[in-house]
């Protein structure tokens, strides 16, 4: 495999780290991440293809991007890999369930595997598992953080602007 490298970069969600070789786009990852990737052999440094998915990337956040046309390297499992490839058919501004991700990989009765799957996502945004919620609506783990995983929906309109996270979670509580 060729050299993996990295860079870092200010977002409206905070430093990102992308990481990309000749093979394709390895990771992006949040400044605080409940599963970082092993950087073994990852170097700073610039690569052709860290400057687009910069690019890219910030036209997302600006608005301008709806979808990602970046070659992707995630490394996992084959079947971790059949889930995150799922991801990118989620449309943008929609939301599906965890069972609902399930039946889409052909596995309804693997929910548990399948958001364990989700949750090991190494290329977020670009393959949306924020796009992926509990059945009853509500905003379940995500790698970055729940207020990421708000944002992120908010700004493609698959939250009403006028909620807050704290609105979601009061209406969760009895």
């Amino acid at each position: 495999m060729s050299a993996i490298h990295y860079c870092r970069f200010d977002s409206p969600v905070g430093p990102l780290t992308v990481a990309a070789s000749d093979a394709g786009l390895h990771a992006i990852e949040f400044p605080q991440n409940r599963h970082p990737q092993r950087r073994l052999g990852w170097m700073p440094g610039d690569h052709p293809l860290l400057r687009e998915a910069r690019r890219q990337l910030e036209e997302y956040f600006d608005g301008q991007r709806r979808s990602f046309e970046l070659p992707l390297a995630p490394q996992g499992t084959p079947f971790q890999r059949e889930v995150w490839l799922a991801l990118g058919d989620i449309p943008y501004g929609s939301t599906i369930s965890y069972a609902q991700l399930a039946l889409r990989v052909g596995r309804p009765a693997a929910m548990r595997a399948v958001g364990a799957a989700n949750g090991r996502n190494p290329l977020p945004i670009v393959l949306p598992c924020h796009r992926v919620i509990g059945a009853d609506g509500s905003l379940t783990g995500f790698g970055g953080g729940l207020p990421t995983k708000h944002f992120l929906l908010k700004l493609e309109g698959a939250i009403p602007p006028q909620e807050t996270a704290r609105d979601l979670f009061a209406a969760a509580s009895p």
